[in-house]
């Protein structure tokens, strides 16, 4: 379906990337609580989620809503007002609208995991976030699904790539050195992040059925200590600092997003190898 009229509440870095993707066939509309903030192509909106009076009619009809948003201060209370209250209220706007849209996707973490001795998750597993972050995602995800508008969540892994570039960083400068043991990591680059969502949303554009939630993670998982250890082999890098941290801090779990892949979407970047060489220029070994 071309020209369909798609709602990107959020417009952050991720929020813009996906909305001007869009945007190359289909009209796109950017809610932000300041419209001077929302770019071209976007057609940009002025409202805050957090005061549905500024809404009102403001939020046009839709055939798709993404909700895609960024903590307004990263603690429990920025997290709970920008996750829990504004996705409510966008939800109660949409849900009142003559002409609902036909579906609202919600971008989600894998935070809302609390595994941590490298086992597998996918879609299907318990949900029990150890921190305030998975917690206040995973009551905005509820809200979606009690919704009578059909919806999906999609749970990305860390986001990397492009100029996304501080882990590869430190492990270019030696900062980072944990054990070959370390915990399992999990990751997407940023053109794939980009590239799911939209292959999702042009699927129900075009009529298909949408599962009710993805995991967008690379088809590798791996351990921090490998990847470091591929850095180092590939690229030119510092040595490794007296003081460099050895532990992950990262917990540990294997994400699983054979779902996504059963769903058509082909990765740019399948395993950090070929996200890392691309940031660099270096050929994959």
């Amino acid at each position: 379906m071309r020209d369909a009229r798609i709602l990107m509440a959020g417009c952050g870095r991720l929020g813009q990337r996906i909305g001007a993707a869009l945007a190359e066939h289909h009209q796109v509309f950017g809610l932000r609580r300041q419209a001077s903030r929302v770019p071209l192509p976007l057609t940009p909106i002025q409202g805050d989620l957090l005061d549905p009076d500024s809404l009102g009619e403001r939020v046009p009809e839709v055939d798709v809503a993404i909700i895609c948003l960024t903590p307004d201060q990263y603690d429990e209370t920025g997290y709970h007002r920008t996750f829990v209250q504004g996705t409510s209220n966008l939800m109660t706007v949409l849900e009142a609208a003559s002409r609902p849209p036909r579906r609202v996707f919600f971008i989600s973490s894998t935070a809302v995991y609390g595994q941590h001795q490298g086992e597998w998750v996918d879609e299907t597993s318990p949900t029990e976030p150890p921190r305030y972050n998975g917690s206040a995602l995973l009551t905005a995800e509820q809200r979606l699904g009690e919704s009578p508008i059909p919806g999906t969540v999609v749970r990305f892994s860390g986001i990397y790539g492009n100029d996304r570039d501080g882990m590869l960083s430190r492990m270019r400068d030696g900062s980072i050195a944990p054990e070959p043991d370390s915990g399992y990591t999990n990751r997407i680059h940023e053109d794939d992040a980009v590239g799911a969502l939209c292959h999702l949303v042009n699927r129900t554009l075009d009529g298909d059925d949408l599962a009710d939630c993805y995991l967008a993670s690379d088809c590798e998982p791996a351990r921090l200590g490998d990847v470091v250890a591929w850095v180092r082999e590939t690229m030119s890098c510092d040595p490794v600092r007296p003081d460099a941290r050895r532990d992950s801090r990262v917990g540990s779990k294997r994400v699983d997003s054979s779902r996504l892949r059963e769903a058509g979407y082909r990765f740019l970047f399948p395993t950090f190898r070929e996200g890392y060489a691309s940031m660099t220029g270096h050929p994959v070994p």
